[in-house]
């Protein structure tokens, strides 16, 4: 892996950064009387929620969950939380950011595991839906863009832990998967 331009980007840092206005206006007129508890999924949601917190005109607090998926491996629980939050949500209004929706697995496995804590509300928000591969009926409450079934990569998407610090969106070459 000598480079990692992939050609042309199925979305732009430019347009990125417009939707990812466009949600934190959203957020912000739906919050603008509340205590929001912002929690983020890791790895890949860290770009996406460190650039909608900036773009949010509200006052909101974070935390953060790490978990890992072998919904595709056939393994044992489809999802592990590797990393809890840290605080109490109970009576607290909750955004989960997480930065693709796919199978829904994953989303709705976190949902479930928080609304079982009783927050007042409970949202999610994802910068790409890639409603074609759903498992699970499961439904964004905000997302900024609708995807083909491709694999993607940037903005925080990996293969193999790799590409992750793209500025914008891609879709993984065949050759490049096939090579790693």
């Amino acid at each position: 892996m000598v480079g990692i331009d992939f050609g042309k980007p199925l979305f732009t840092s430019e347009e990125i950064q417009r939707k990812v206005h466009e949600l934190g206006v959203r957020i912000s007129e739906d919050y603008a009387d509340r205590d929001l508890l912002i929690v983020g999924v890791l790895k890949g949601a860290l770009f996406f929620m460190s650039d909608l917190l900036r773009a949010l005109r509200i006052s909101v607090r974070m935390d953060f969950m790490h978990c890992t998926s072998s919904a595709s491996k056939g393994q044992g629980r489809p999802v592990r939380i590797l990393s809890d939050i840290k605080e109490d949500i109970q009576g607290k209004d909750i955004l989960l950011v997480e930065d693709i929706m796919d199978s829904g697995v994953t989303i709705d496995f976190i949902k479930q595991t928080l609304v079982e804590r009783g927050p007042a509300s409970l949202k999610v928000c994802v910068l790409l839906d890639k409603v074609d591969r759903r498992q699970v009926e499961i439904e964004a409450d905000y997302a900024g863009f609708r995807i083909p079934n491709k694999y993607v990569v940037g903005y925080g998407l990996d293969y193999r832990e790799r590409y992750r610090n793209l500025p914008y969106i891609a879709v993984l070459p065949v050759e490049e998967k096939d090579q790693t």
